[in-house]
This record gives structure tokens, C-alpha cells and sequence, in this order.
């Protein structure tokens, strides 16, 4: 049983939960992280995200299964190891999506929020089964999935999203996605087999350059965001910019863990794990948590 139930949290990614906090992100940047209200909005729909994600891990496992059994690492995955089997999965994913409903149901504006969770479904079932084969659109859909996970905390908190927000958003996360691809085509290099069917479609030069495209642009937007006059008009601050500091240095360290260290395969890991980036992170949000609201 204790091995079933490991099975199973591992299926459905627990750890992978922390992704979810994008939904808090309205919450932070509208000067309301001390409304019990607002903060207990947020959390149903940070549930509700976490369940719904959690049945698509379900789903691309089960759709994975025979892949993943030929891989060297994934293999040791509960479904392609056999601790959890298929029909197992499939009841996990119907579970997961049932509790991600109920949460929905506790939000007053869960008509909008729950639209948003079920086009995040339909959109992640079309990825799992054939849109994650192709190239470029692969990381878009993951990258346009935080960018929906931010809009649902909007909605579930009635806090109006700015424009920069929403788009630092889909950049910051297109930049990690990529970084991951990286670590694919290094591994493809090295063994001369692709970890996924469109690495073929993607080789060093271009990861990297899209990686610094994509983090120069996302810092460009980070500074606008900053300086632009409705931010300055809401929080009344002129010091923002001065922010802008550890978000370079954090895009820094995360291009040294990709180019240099190589490990960039698993953004949450690093995140989870690499003191240098969780330290830039809190000096961040404290300095911004200071700005805003001291």
C-alpha cells in the first residue's frame, strides 16, 4: 500500500505544485497579498490548478508509457515501471480533474475561472496527444499555460492583469521551457537518440539564441513594467526599477546553470535546490515586497 500511494504522488507530481503559484502573481503585483480575502481566493485556485495539472501528468504518462520505458531515466517512472498501471492512472486522472472542479465551485467568479481551467484541460490533452511533437509550439503551449494560470488568479481575485505582467509572464516562462529543450539536445548529442520526438527540430545554436532572445526581452519588459507610468501611478513609487537588479542577475544565474552547469533540464528542480536562485528570488520579492508596501 505505502508503495502504491508513493506511486501514485509521484504520478501526479506533487512537487510540480509550486508551478501553481503563478496564480498568486495578481495577487503580489495588485498590492493585495495581506487580503485574507483575496488570499484565500487565490488558494482555491491554486488547488484547482494543482489537481487539474496534476491529471494531465496522468494522461502524458499514460501516453508516454512505452517511451518512457525505452528511456534511461524515465523508465523508473510508476506507469512505465509497472508500480502504477494504466487503468490505475486513468482513475487518478478522472479523480484529479473531479477535485479540480470541486475546488472551482467554491470561487464566486468560477464561471470565468473555471473557463480558463478547461480550455488549460483541452489545450494540455491536445499537447500530450500530438501537439508536444512540434517544435517551437511545444514550449508556446507550456509557456501560454502559466500565462492562463495568471489569468485565472486575476479572475478569481476580480485584480485587473497589466499588460506587462501577462507578457513577462509568457516570456520568463519561454525562456525556462527553452532552456529545458536544451538539456534534451545536449542529451541527444551525446547519445545520438532524440529524448523527445522534436529535438531533431532543435539543435545548440538555436536554443541559445532563443534563450537570449527571449531573457533579453523578458528583462526589456521587466524594466518597461517598472518605469512605465500606469505602475508608477498605482504604487506611487519611483524605486521599482531598482528591482530590475536581481532579475538580471537571476536570468544570469539560470543561463550559467544551463550553458555552464548543464543542468537546466528540470526548471523546478533548480529552483527547489540552487541556493544561488532561491536567494536572488527572495532578495527580489523582498525588495519589491518593501517598495510596495513599506
Amino acid at each position: 500500500m505505502r508503495a502504491k500511494i508513493i506511486g501514485a504522488l509521484r504520478v501526479i507530481r506533487v512537487r510540480h505544485w509550486v508551478k501553481n503559484f503563478f496564480v498568486f502573481i495578481p495577487i503580489f503585483f495588485g498590492g493585495a497579498i495581506f487580503d485574507v480575502d483575496q488570499l484565500g481566493a487565490g488558494a482555491v485556485t491554486w488547488m484547482a490548478f494543482c489537481f487539474a495539472a496534476s491529471a494531465i501528468y496522468c494522461l502524458n504518462d499514460i501516453i508516454d508509457v512505452e517511451a518512457d520505458r525505452a528511456h534511461p531515466v524515465k523508465c523508473n517512472r510508476p506507469i512505465a515501471s509497472g508500480a502504477i498501471s494504466v487503468g490505475e492512472a486513468y482513475l487518478m486522472m478522472g479523480v484529479m480533474v473531479a477535485l479540480s472542479m470541486a475546488m472551482l465551485s467554491m470561487l464566486t467568479e468560477w464561471k470565468a475561472v473555471g473557463g480558463i481551467v478547461v480550455f488549460y484541460l483541452v489545450l494540455n490533452v491536445l499537447y500530450c496527444i500530438r501537439l508536444k511533437d512540434k517544435a517551437i509550439i511545444d514550449v508556446c503551449i507550456v509557456a501560454f499555460g502559466f500565462v492562463l494560470r495568471i489569468l485565472a488568479g486575476g479572475f478569481a481575485t476580480d485584480i485587473v492583469l497589466s499588460k506587462w505582467i501577462v507578457l513577462m509572464t509568457f516570456l520568463l516562462t519561454l525562456f525556462l521551457s527553452f532552456a529545458k529543450r536544451r538539456d534534451d539536445v545536449l542529451r541527444m548529442e551525446a547519445t545520438g537518440v532524440a529524448p523527445r520526438k522534436n529535438t531533431i527540430r532543435y539543435n545548440l545554436t538555436f536554443i541559445n539564441q532563443a534563450i537570449t532572445i527571449t531573457g533579453s526581452v523578458m528583462l526589456v519588459c521587466y524594466i518597461m513594467y517598472t518605469v512605465s507610468p500606469e505602475t508608477l501611478a498605482h504604487f506611487h513609487n519611483d524605486y521599482l526599477y531598482l528591482t530590475s537588479v536581481f532579475v538580471l542577475l537571476g536570468l544570469l544565474r539560470y543561463i550559467q546553470i544551463a550553458v555552464v552547469d548543464k543542468k537546466s533540464g528540470d526548471p523546478t528542480k533548480v529552483i527547489l535546490k540552487d541556493r544561488s536562485t532561491q536567494l536572488i528570488v527572495a532578495a527580489w520579492f523582498l525588495a519589491f515586497l518593501f517598495i510596495i508596501y513599506i
